[in-house]
């Protein structure tokens, strides 16, 4: 006991040494320096971006992407149609979330594949060759999926939105709509869609459940769920008409007309 007393004081300045240590390392080494946020006016009239700006930008960029993905494009319309036929088939889980959304990303990818061409070509190819600045390249690049959201768009919804947003006497031109009011106009244009289809795609899974209800309530089968016996007949309509297929198509085609 009397050596350990001794050896106290000893091991508690080892362990403040230890501790200290790495402290002092980093504080005499030389930390690399961070470029500035810069922006340098070009010849043209652009604007060239340090690379820390660039690199601010494309990560804002990734953390709205799905904000983006949900409101600018099909994919509303989509998950939410698949989803309400995955309840009108009453099969729970199955298909599963990450396969429903799976799908709905390769519709979407499908519908949009022409806008992203166009707004491609137009705005963001020339920007990476260097042959477009920044503010002539984004407009170019907007103006693609500004026309397929407008065509999308009821206007009754986007009259709507006008006017809460203050643009009572309209627009004269599509493009003087302003994006923010465009988007929410969209986005609500695109759930009425999706709930109308899905009222549809409701009404003969409907219909099943009501005459599997009425005939066991005949029998006098009361206990036995209806449901249970209703989902081998519902799946049995969807795998002979193609239902898969059959929706796919439609919401695909939903976009053309």
């Amino acid at each position: 006991m009397t050596r350990f007393a001794a050896l106290f004081p000893a091991l508690c300045a080892a362990l403040c040494a230890l501790l200290l240590l790495p402290g002092a390392v980093l504080a005499q080494a030389t930390l690399p320096e961070i470029p500035a946020l810069t922006m340098t006016p070009t010849e043209g009239g652009g604007a060239q971006w340090s690379l820390s700006l660039q690199v601010l930008a494309a990560m804002t960029l990734l953390s709205v992407l799905p904000a983006l993905l949900m409101s600018t494009t099909g994919f509303a319309r989509i998950i939410i149609v698949l989803a309400l036929l995955r309840q009108a088939l009453g099969t729970q889980s199955t298909p599963s979330n990450p396969i429903l959304i799976g799908l709905a990303l390769l519709l979407t990818g499908f519908v949009m594949q022409p806008t992203f061409e166009r707004a491609w070509n137009e705005g963001v190819g020339p920007y990476l060759d260097g042959t477009l600045p920044l503010d002539e390249a984004a407009p170019g690049a907007a103006a693609p999926l500004r026309e397929f959201m407008l065509r999308q768009t009821r206007d009754s919804d986007l009259l709507m939105f006008a006017e809460l947003g203050g643009h009572g006497d309209g627009f004269a031109e599509p493009a003087d709509v302003p994006l923010t009011v465009l988007a929410a106009a969209f986005l609500t244009s695109e759930l009425k869609t999706a709930f109308q289809i899905g009222f549809l795609l409701f009404i003969p899974f409907v219909i099943i459940d009501l005459v599997v209800a009425s005939v066991l309530m005949s029998l006098g089968m009361m206990m036995l769920s209806p449901m249970m016996i209703s989902l081998p007949f519902k799946l049995m309509l969807f795998v002979l008409v193609d239902g898969w297929t059959l929706v796919a198509g439609s919401l695909v085609g939903s976009f053309v007309s």
